[in-house]
């Protein structure tokens, strides 16, 4: 039996539950678009993406060709930047909508060779879709380098949930927050080490993110965590669910994040939304995420202009007291998650 035009079919590599910033947005998005009276059917590719083996590459070819004619079908662009091939045989028979984090040769730690074929391939992809989703503005510019035209694009940011403002550590010693899966392009690297030239001040570190996806980039950190000697400051709880999370935002007093890129940077908002002070950098969205006087940022890979700004913040009660305030105050312009969802079924039809 032919389903309804009007369900949206998303096709999402690997766990939907995954605790990152990209499926934590795939989740809500469909959980908003359900609430607004859109069905959608979750497709589950498989893991290997977005460098499919053979079977799962496959799979998501079967999965396309499955659906009836006329669907409405989202891909996330973790999978469909590598499909180009099924998605040409599909064009014209499904309405194929793209939606892009970031593009998937910005991934810091790949090399040269294998950031160049991301990038044809996802070219290639993107030319067969009808209309492209982006989370930042930021990749909406970025996709100019993929020959996409700006009519083509869409931009829906994230939402966030309201949460209550952060209590701090309580003590003389602040806590810094990372939340962060332990991968190369999240600059954990970079932040020990500016970490460690300021051993003369006070301060702890919690590293709160999944250590199971880039194991050799783990290892090497807890390693370079007890090369430093910081290991009596620096916690690494690795992936924690969302109470333990919430509870870790609550006792912090500064929300670190070096990135190499964002595609938006959900978990600046998440800890403005608490009134927390930021230390980032500065690459892909964070600029933009970063509200105006409630963060510092700095250039990304830049130890110790990254280091600068942290000193700045433990040295420095006034500027503690300004970025707090900035950060209290910005909380109130937050986007709600109904707002993004709102947006999002928007851009499903045209």
């Amino acid at each position: 039996m032919r389903r309804s035009i009007d369900t949206l079919y998303f096709l999402i590599p690997g766990d939907i539950d995954t605790l990152t910033g990209g499926y934590r947005y795939d989740r809500r998005i469909i959980q908003g678009l359900r609430q607004l009276g859109r069905p959608v059917e979750l497709i589950t590719l498989g893991e290997s993406f977005p460098f499919p083996d053979a079977r799962d590459r496959a799979h998501a070819q079967a999965c396309l060709a499955g659906l009836p004619d006329g669907a409405l079908v989202l891909i996330d662009g973790l999978a469909g930047g590598v499909l180009a091939e099924p998605l040409s045989t599909q064009a014209g028979r499904l309405r194929l909508i793209s939606l892009v984090h970031h593009p998937l040769a910005l991934e810091t730690g790949i090399d040269v060779d294998t950031a160049r074929q991301l990038k044809q391939e996802e070219s290639a992809a993107l030319a067969q879709v009808d209309r492209i989703i982006t989370t930042s503005e930021t990749t909406a510019l970025s996709l100019r380098d993929y020959r996409v035209p700006d009519t083509a694009i869409v931009t829906v940011c994230p939402g966030t949930d309201s949460a209550p403002l952060a209590a701090g550590s309580g003590t003389g010693t602040p806590r810094l927050l990372c939340v962060a899966t332990l991968t190369q392009r999240k600059g954990h690297r970079v932040l020990l080490d500016a970490l460690a030239s300021l051993r003369d001040l006070p301060w702890n570190l919690v590293c709160a993110g999944s250590a199971e996806r880039d194991t050799t980039v783990a290892r090497a950190l807890f390693a370079q965590t007890r090369a430093l000697a910081l290991q009596d400051r620096v916690r690494f709880p690795g992936e924690v669910d969302e109470k333990t999370l919430s509870a870790l935002y609550h006792e912090a007093d500064l929300f670190v994040l070096a990135s190499f890129h964002e595609g938006y940077g959900m978990v600046l908002d998440e800890a403005i939304a608490r009134g927390l002070p930021i230390v980032a950098s500065d690459a892909g969205a964070m600029a933009a995420t970063v509200p105006a006087n409630a963060g510092l940022l700095c250039t990304a890979g830049d130890t110790q202009a990254l280091a600068a700004a942290l000193r700045l913040f433990l040295e420095h009660p006034e500027t503690r007291s300004d970025l707090q305030t900035a950060a209290r105050e910005a909380r109130s312009r937050l986007r709600s998650w109904s707002q993004a969802a709102m947006e999002f079924n928007e851009a499903l039809q045209w």
